[in-house]
This record gives C-alpha cells, structure tokens and sequence, in this order.
C-alpha cells in the first residue's frame, strides 16, 4: 500500500518532529507501507514552487525507491506547462495544487487545463482539504479548507482527469461524490485519515454507500499520527474489514504512456 498523502520539509505555524525523508522512510517501513508520494510541506505557501519542487526532488533522491515526488504545479504561474511536462520527466508520482492558497477558485479555466494537463501525462491531481482543522489554525493561515465545488468541477473536466482528495471528511466527500455522475465519480480517489470511525462509524458507512475502491491509503505525516488511519482500518466491522482499496500505484501512469 502506498502512502499518497506524506510530506517532508517544516511548517510554517508549528514545529514539526523530524520531518525528514530518512525518517519518513523509517516510518512506511513501520507501518507495513511500500512508498509514499511527498510532497513538499512548505511549498503550499510559497509564491513560486520551483524552489521548493527542487528542494523535494534533491531530498529525495537517495531513497526513490521508496519516496517518489508530488511536486506542485501553479497554472497561474508562467510558463506552468513546461514545468509539469518537464516533472514528469523527472519522475513525478502525482501533481499538486492548492487551489485555496492561490485563490483559484472552483470554476477557474486555469485549475480545469492543469487537470487535463496532468491526465494527458498519466498523473494524479492531489488536492489537499485542509492541513489542520480550523480550531487549530493559525491566525496567519487563512486559506480555508477546499469545497466540494472544487472537487466537482475538476471531475466534469475530462474523461482522462485522476483526482486524489485529501484531508475530507464524511460531509465534503458526500456533498462532492453524490453530485457528480457514475463516470464522474470514478475519476475521485479519496484518503480516509480525516475520517471518523467508531463511535461515529462514518468510514464504515462510506465503504458500504460509496465503496472500498473509492479509497486510497493516506497519513498525512508528519502532521498526524501514521496511526490513524491503521486504527480505521482496525476498527471496521468485520464484514468490511479488511476493505478492498483502491491501488495508488496504478492512478499514475507516467513513464508508461507515450512521450
């Protein structure tokens, strides 16, 4: 299973606890996790990302066997698509953007043609819902959290468009699944670290409405315990445990389409 939410690098409101790639590589092996895609942490909030996508790439490269790279892309940035093109080159796992960040919003032409972009060249568009819960932000941290009308108008995109949302709970993801239609619901992947279990048992309910291969594995490291979601998974009723994920390696195609 592969771990399509980590990150690497400090945040910029709060201390982190080692969040470096030898750790993080320590702690997939931990959690019985083949890889991870990272991203890297500060980029969110920076004007520009290429210094950022360089500083990923550099920390990553003594352990790409593990760690694979989930460089951003802004599409109000110039020059964007050579960027994208050229990171996929570099062996980019998936692509991300922060759309609230940026202030971009939900029907903005420019989120729509990097969706396409990234689904020309086999990537996944990871989406990001919030880093931490709004009780807990920082009054200097004002992007608020992503809306289903994000997530809705990247699904109606294109058929070639690969979502992965992360950081949703039970009532986005049910507001943005239930408005789109079959086709477009199999273009959203989801991870389930910011979703309740028992007693609220809300993941169980969306395994059984939604479905298992909705799903992809998430941690969210190091802002959350990589606990949280095994504990999901642990706690499910035993007619659904162990559920059947979706596969986070066969959302990304690069390097195995044509260039």
């Amino acid at each position: 299973m592969i771990d399509v939410a980590a990150y690497i690098g400090p945040y910029p409101f709060r201390q982190l606890p080692h969040p470096d790639p030898e750790v993080l590589v320590r702690v997939l092996a931990r959690e019985g996790l083949s890889g991870a895609w990272v991203g890297y942490l500060p980029s969110a909030w920076h004007r520009d990302p290429a210094p950022g996508n360089a500083a990923l790439f550099s920390a990553l490269a003594p352990h790409r066997d593990v760690l694979r790279p989930a460089p951003v892309v802004r599409p109000d940035w110039p020059q964007w698509e050579r960027t994208l093109r050229e990171l996929a080159e570099q062996g980019a796992a998936a692509v991300r953007a922060y759309p609230m960040h940026w202030g971009l919003g939900a029907h903005d032409a420019r989120l729509r043609e990097l969706a396409l972009a990234c689904g020309a060249l086999g990537l996944p568009l990871v989406l990001t819902v919030r880093f931490e819960d709004l009780r807990q932000r920082h009054p200097l941290d004002v992007a608020g959290d992503l809306t289903a009308a994000h997530v809705r108008a990247l699904a109606r995109a294109g058929d070639g468009v690969r979502l992965v949302v992360t950081g949703a709970g039970r009532e986005l993801l049910e507001e943005s699944h239930w408005g789109l239609t079959p086709e477009e619901q199999r273009r959203v992947h989801w991870d389930f670290a910011w979703i309740w279990g028992p007693p609220e048992d809300h993941f169980a309910h969306l395994l059984r409405t939604v479905g298992a291969e909705r799903f992809v594995y998430g941690t969210h490291w190091p802002l959350r315990l990589t606990q949280n979601p095994r504990a999901n998974l642990d706690l499910l009723p035993s007619e659904l445990a162990p559920p059947a994920l979706a596969d986070a390696a066969a959302l990304s195609t690069v390097g195995k389409m044509p260039t």
